[in-house]
Parts: C-alpha cells; structure tokens; sequence
C-alpha cells in the first residue's frame, strides 16, 4: 500500500466517523475541499462509492460501512503502536483536541498550557472553548473539561486543579436600593443575573449551609451567556451574580463589587479532565494529565 492510500483510508475513517466533512476536516487541521478531494480519489481507486452526499446529509453506503467497520479499529492499532514509540523518546510528539468550557477556560488552562508546551515541545495542543455540550469522540477530541455533575457515566474521568467557588456579588449602588440578603431565600426579592448554557437551560444558584444544601431558581430581567458580560453587568448595578470567587477577586479588590451570603457559599465546584474508556491513552494524553493533576 503506498502512502497516498493510507492517507485517502484515514480521511475516510474521520468522515465515515463523523459523517461530515466539515468535522472531518476540523479533526485533520486541513479544509473541507481538501477532505472531499480525498474522498473522491479512493472512490475512483476502488471503483466503489463510499458516501451517499446531500447538500443537508453525508451517509455511508453499504460497501462503506463494510469499510469502516474494518479500518476503524484497525487505523486506532497502527495510531497506539506508533504512540507506544514514545516510550523511546525524553518527551512524547503528537496532537492533542481537548475541548473546555468557555467561561473558565482561561481560569483551568492559562498555566498548564505552557507548562504542557515547554515540558514537551514535541507536541501540538489544540484547544476548543465553548459552553455547548460537546460529544468529545463525535467532534474528534481526545479529551474534555467538565464539572462532575455533567458527565456521563460511560467515561474516564481524573479529577484536576482548580477547583472553584461561586460566591454572589453586587455593587454597592445596587445594594444601597436593596438590602442585603441574608439567606438564598431572600434572592426572590432582588433582581439576579441569570446565566444560560448554549442549550437555553438556566443555571441554578447552589448554596450548602451546615449540611443543608439547596438551588434556586433566581428571577431577573436579564439572562446572559456569558461570565464576563454577568461580571460586568453586576458592576454596572444591574443586578445580582453569582460567578466564581477568581473571577469576581479584581472587582471586590477595587470595591466596584461587594459580596453576600458568604455563609452559603461553601461549595467547591470539582474539574474532571475526561475521555472515553475506550480510547487508548496516548502519551500525549498522559503528559497532560500529569499537568492538569499537578
């Protein structure tokens, strides 16, 4: 087999995988145009089509999934035996697609990127931020970053640093037209900064007090998508939020905001770095999470 059809057999795989070139193209850090150039040299190799294509849809026809139920594990053997090579080098080469959340990504990744990158400069690091609900081996990640109480249960998970505290903040303009709350059940009183994940769900605000813990469901006239925009807002006098103490410490620093119900806000929010249990655990991987734990 010459190099050039090994290459078009994992093209294949990534979109048989994802059922999408665009997605595909992402995985391999190439374009869309690219990929289906790929795609259509093997077709004509093999004298067989592989994909049913739509303008809306990419499907596999039957000599397609007849391929893919062969090369798919067969592609992840020769992926792990060219991985296990690494144990021969100082530090491991190689990529790794790790996806976060946008709202800490900053916060959980500022360090150990660097710490990652000069430990091993033979490897390559992408990062994807968003606040969606990503199916890490659907997008074609090695890794995610989530808090424990969103993950599945089919998954791998190792628990990482940070961990973090939501604390409820305003600004003293605000509080000199409300009054200070003195439990969560006060927040029905007050105008609070609701926070919407990419799906529309809202988050609820979540306090524990002497081994009562509790969520409310807080009401407001503006909902955000954002935990900067919240911050700011808060600042601005336009209501309460609740964000995390290392986002809020500069505004309370510079007193643009106080906060209350300290009492309550005793929860420490865990990280998981997480990935299928599945997948072989590349020593890119493992580099990573020996950062990420540290």
């Amino acid at each position: 087999m010459d190099p050039t059809e090994l290459a078009e057999l994992t093209v294949f795989v990534a979109v048989a995988k994802h059922l999408s070139f665009r997605q595909a193209a992402t995985e391999r850090g190439t374009s869309a145009s690219a990929i289906s150039h790929s795609v259509r040299s093997l077709e004509a190799r093999v004298g067989v089509r592989l994909f049913h294509r739509t303008t809306r849809s990419v499907s596999l026809t039957d000599a397609g999934e007849m391929l893919f139920a062969r090369l798919e594990p067969a592609i992840q053997d020769v992926r792990a035996a060219v991985d296990q090579l690494n144990a021969f080098r100082d530090t491991p080469i190689g990529k790794i697609r790790i996806n976060v959340p946008n709202s800490i990504a900053t916060y959980v990744l500022g360090d150990a990127m660097q710490t990652l990158l000069t430990r091993n400069p033979g490897l390559k690091l992408e990062v994807v931020a968003t606040d969606a609900l990503v199916d890490i081996v659907e997008e074609g990640f090695d890794a995610g970053i989530r808090f424990g109480e969103r993950l599945s249960p089919d998954v791998v998970a190792v628990r990482i640093k940070p961990t973090f505290r939501f604390i409820v903040v305003g600004s003293p303009g605000y509080f000199e037209k409300k009054s200070i709350p003195q439990t969560p059940h006060d927040l029905h009183e007050h105008d609070c900064i609701r926070y919407a994940f990419p799906s529309g769900a809202l988050l609820n605000w979540e306090f524990s007090k002497d081994g009562e813990t509790l969520q409310v469901e807080v009401a407001g006239t503006l909902t955000v998508d954002s935990q900067e925009l919240m911050t700011d807002a808060a600042a601005r006098g336009l209501g309460l939020a609740y964000i995390w103490t290392d986002r809020a410490e500069p505004y309370l620093r510079d007193g643009r905001l106080r906060s209350c119900l300290e009492d309550w806000c005793t929860l420490d929010e865990s990280l998981f770095l997480y990935f299928p249990s599945r997948k072989h655990q590349s020593a890119g991987l493992r580099a990573l999470i020996e950062v990420m734990k540290a």
